[in-house]
């Protein structure tokens, strides 16, 4: 190392001195950022095999649209950001190990959640004894039994989460005449199930109904006549269903196969959303009104959110994954909106203040201005119910068209009306 005595003085005198060692350390400062420009590493798991992979893929596309978008534009705090990601094989039991890796080994600066209820669950007592900032993905009533402040969903069931995924189901059904008195509930038995159906029996309550039915099914059934042909003997005229995916094909398949009409089914079916289940179903669908959180009606046209979806389907066919994408990619791409404005207001990775900026401001997302309230969820719900009328075999064009998907409720996202009883959709 070069010192000067001294008697050494530069030639520029002292304000050309003072102004080169400004200089000189403006050069230095950009050489450091330059080689700091390791990624920001955001760490999840995500389904791409198991049940709940054809969701799964359609989520990880539009989260790589986002990642190269950001990219394009410079990344995040002059850093390029990474995701970092493994399958979780649809599998509860993978969760703990995945989280484990991505903090211990592969060092993620920050991370988010899984998709969906089961699979973000698991994940909590790790976020929490490590103090992470973690925003969900579609997982339903999940802080429910943390209670953590630094957990915020990206799904639309607003501050009571429960109720929210059939209050539309209830609200359309008893406007009806004859107004309906009885009601049957059927859960798979995994978390989302057991949330949904816990809130369809306040709704329930709320709407004064009887309750005539109610089981609960194990996760691996396949054969769901026995359980339909149960239910029909009970002569509900309301059936809220709350299912993963399978099983959502296996009742829909057993309700046509028996010839069963309540006056309305459905209600919390995941599943349906889904474009490959909706061609293959096609007209067996009619009739059903279950949850949405997202479709291309006129009165859901958000800033964004259509530019997203032609660059996602443009991309869809060649990643084999949905082809339309109107369920997963809004809300996988408005997961990690949230996040990347928080650390650019923030100019921070640092959890504790991105969970106290998150908490305390609006974002401005693909699925409209997004608010977090009490326990991370949403300041207000936006659940949709929609109904399947006049599907004609099993084309995928006439998904397209809305007229195939009518949103009932709530009103003031409504596209059209519903049909009523079931057995006149058919």
């Amino acid at each position: 190392m070069i010192r000067c005595a001294d008697k050494c003085r530069s030639p520029l005198g002292p304000t050309g001195a003072t102004a080169l060692g400004m200089l000189t350390a403006l050069i230095l400062a950009g050489s450091a950022c330059a080689q700091s420009g390791a990624p920001i590493k955001i760490g999840y798991s995500m389904s791409l095999t198991g049940g709940l992979a054809p969701n799964g893929k359609s989520a990880l596309l539009a989260q790589r649209i986002w990642e190269e978008e950001t990219n394009a534009k410079g990344g995040m705090l002059g850093r390029p950001v990474k995701l970092v990601y493994y399958d979780d094989k649809s599998s509860p039991s993978e969760i703990p190990a995945i989280y484990s890796k991505l903090l211990d080994i592969d060092k993620v600066d920050l991370i988010i959640g899984a998709y969906g209820t089961a699979l973000t669950a698991p994940a909590m007592p790790i976020v929490i004894q490590r103090k992470k900032t973690f925003v969900g993905l579609l997982g339903l009533a999940v802080n429910s039994q943390f209670n953590y402040p630094n957990y915020f969903a990206m799904i639309p069931s607003g501050p009571d989460a429960k109720p929210a995924f059939t209050k539309g189901f209830f609200d359309v059904a008893v406007r009806q005449e004859p107004k309906p008195q009885t009601l049957a509930i059927m859960a798979a038995d995994q978390e989302f199930s057991r949330n949904a159906a816990d809130g369809a029996r306040e709704n329930m309550k709320q709407s004064g109904l009887k309750l005539v039915y109610e089981r609960t099914y194990p996760p691996a059934t396949t054969d769901f006549a026995p359980i339909v042909r149960a239910i029909a003997a009970a002569n509900p005229d309301l059936v809220v269903v709350c299912s993963y995916p399978p099983d959502s094909v296996g009742m829909v398949r057993a309700v046509n196969e028996l010839g069963f009409k309540p006056k309305a089914i459905g209600g919390a079916m995941v599943g349906l959303q889904s474009t490959a289940i909706k061609t293959q179903l096609g007209p067996l669908l009619n009739g059903f009104i279950n949850y949405e959180f997202w479709l291309p009606v006129q009165k859901m046209q958000f800033p964004g959110v259509a530019d997203l979806i032609s660059r996602y389907q443009a991309r869809a066919a060649s990643e084999g994954v949905d082809p339309l994408g109107y369920y997963m990619p809004p809300w996988a791409y408005a997961q990690l909106q949230v996040l990347q404005q928080a650390v650019e207001a923030t100019k921070t990775l640092d959890d504790t203040k991105l969970g106290d900026f998150i908490r305390a401001h609006p974002f401005t997302t693909v699925v409209g201005e997004v608010r977090f309230g009490p326990e991370g969820e949403w300041t207000h719900s936006r659940v949709l119910q929609v109904q399947y009328q006049n599907i004609k075999g099993n084309d995928i064009s006439q998904f397209k068209d809305m007229s195939t998907q009518v949103v009932v409720a709530p009103p003031e996202y409504a596209s059209g009306e519903v049909i009523y009883p079931y057995e006149r959709a058919k």
